[in-house]
């Protein structure tokens, strides 16, 4: 069974991006002549996925605006308003009702709205059937060489399999792939991050891990951001 789900973040305020974040969210920064959203969106639709989850916090509105309800891309696209941003885990929970249908546990593919990568989201539907088969819930990172502004890393992987042990670490690449049954026991409207859930369950061994060389930009400054749009144009 193929992934059919998807969440992309875009509730966060990104500071570090201002003044160009003072009157537009993030995820509608464009690069390429795309918004950085736009290229995630494609790249999930072109891999097969249905629906796509957008939180939204900071200037919302825009963003349900500018991308509408997913048909241009074939897709359904569903929002979930936060008043105020709950960060990644708190999203994930208030987003629930609309990952999954009927109350079913679902395995879906997560990431930031402010990455760009050139990454095949098709690869990922082996691991969502692992995942599937755990009597527990875990979860699959995707890990990119450390950047320079991250030069040690997050975690270790080793043989596909995530720890927190010395060794030579990667840095998470804001793309992963989550079991709902991990997020039943914590309430809407809680505001958490996603860390402690990859601490425990990379200590509990029921993380792996795969590692992505091809283009990724965590897009953080405006800087990175002219960068990025010049690289993409040079083309």
């Amino acid at each position: 069974m193929s992934l059919k789900k998807a969440m992309i973040f875009a509730a966060g305020r990104g500071k570090r991006m201002r003044p160009l974040t003072d009157t537009r969210p993030k995820p509608l920064l464009e690069v390429g002549g795309k918004p950085l959203i736009v290229w995630q969106i494609e790249r999930l639709a072109r891999a097969g996925f249905q629906t796509i989850m957008i939180n939204h916090a900071w200037l919302g509105e825009q963003i349900e605006a500018a991308l509408g309800d997913g048909s241009r891309w074939q897709i359904e696209l569903r929002y979930s308003a936060e008043h105020e941003a709950l960060e990644t885990a708190g999203g994930i929970v208030q987003a629930l009702p609309l990952i999954e249908d009927h109350g079913a546990s679902e395995v879906f593919v997560a990431m930031s709205g402010d990455v760009y990568a050139e990454f095949d989201y098709s690869v990922l539907n082996a691991h969502a059937e692992a995942l599937r088969a755990l009597p527990e819930p875990g979860m699959h990172l995707v890990m990119v060489p450390n950047p320079p502004f991250h030069p040690n890393g997050d975690f270790a992987l080793e043989d596909g399999v995530l720890s927190l042990e010395a060794g030579r670490r990667l840095t998470f690449g804001n793309i992963g792939l989550y079991d709902t049954r991990m997020f039943r026991d914590l309430p809407r409207g809680t505001r958490r991050a996603l860390t402690p859930y990859y601490r425990e369950t990379i200590a509990r061994g029921l993380a792996t891990g795969e590692l992505y060389e091809g283009l990724w930009e965590n897009v953080g400054t405006p800087a990175q951001l002219a960068e990025l749009d010049q690289r993409l144009r040079a083309r």
